[in-house]
């Protein structure tokens, strides 16, 4: 099969930049947008960007959109048309991320118009970070476990960014409380690979953001894809989005809180 290369998830890590390329099976002379952004509870701006996929024999996979119409709303009446900065990313003036708020994308690209809609979780807090030692092969490994309590309605799905050191982790870490609902979670953070162990004296810094179910889908779908699913993976595939129109990625709205630990 056929596999193209879809680059450029920016949900924010650690202000803002985590990057990370995908395969994705495409036909080869086909031409999709792909849209990715998010609005977060942090303080703004936020930022939308968007690309356009090339031909697989073209010199670069990816091309970024520069012309496009982009516009944020919620459901309070506020309007955001955001301003195009470089390389295909357009930024917010005045859109809030406020949890249990709804936000609504639209982008127009000549005359194809493209939207989605995202409501931010509540935040679930992230109590703290646990030390996970674990025997391999003779010696001690480390993970972390993500501590915190999971509320008894169920639906709730999370997502965790881990850099070891200064190194991102490009894992994709995804939960959610299907086995677990309302009780203290209790699952590590299995990432990283055999040039990217946690060691003692490490220090690892952990993002978690509280995620929509369609967002879950989407980094679920794509860990699935890197070799990390059932039987060493699936075969590529675009995974779900909640974009409507026909182009790639996901519009998310989620929460976001940080802690670091270092193993001792």
């Amino acid at each position: 099969m056929l596999k193209k290369y879809f680059s450029t998830i920016l949900i924010g890590i650690f202000l803002l930049g985590c990057e990370k390329e995908i395969q994705l099976a495409l036909d080869p002379n086909q031409s999709l947008l792909v849209i990715d952004g998010s609005i977060t509870d942090e303080v703004g701006p936020y930022y939308i960007k968007l690309s356009k996929s090339n031909s697989i024999s073209a010199s670069s996979n990816f091309l970024a959109m520069t012309n496009a119409l982009v516009i944020v709303k919620d459901n309070l009446g506020q309007i955001d048309t955001l301003k195009h900065e470089k390389e295909g990313l357009y930024k917010t003036n005045k859109i809030k991320g406020i949890y249990g708020n709804t936000y609504y994308l639209e982008v127009q690209v000549a005359d194809k118009k493209y939207t989605a809609n995202a409501t931010m979780p509540q935040k679930v807090a992230l109590d703290s970070l646990r030390i996970n030692p674990f025997p391999f092969n003779s010696e001690v490994r480390y993970n972390v476990i993500p501590v915190y309590t999971d509320p008894i309605q169920l639906g709730n799905s999370y997502r965790f960014i881990q850099k070891i050191n200064d190194t991102l982790d490009q894992t994709f870490h995804v939960f959610n409380d299907n086995l677990n609902n309302g009780k203290v979670n209790q699952r590590p953070l299995r990432g990283g690979s055999d040039s990217l162990e946690v060691k003692l004296k490490d220090i690892v810094a952990v993002e978690m953001q509280c995620i929509t179910r369609p967002t879950y889908l989407y980094y679920y779908t794509l860990y699935q894809q890197s070799g990390a699913g059932p039987g060493g993976g699936t075969t590529p595939s675009n995974p779900p989005t909640n974009i409507i129109g026909g182009a790639l990625g996901i519009f998310s709205a989620h929460t976001v809180q940080r802690k670091q630990i270092q193993i001792k």
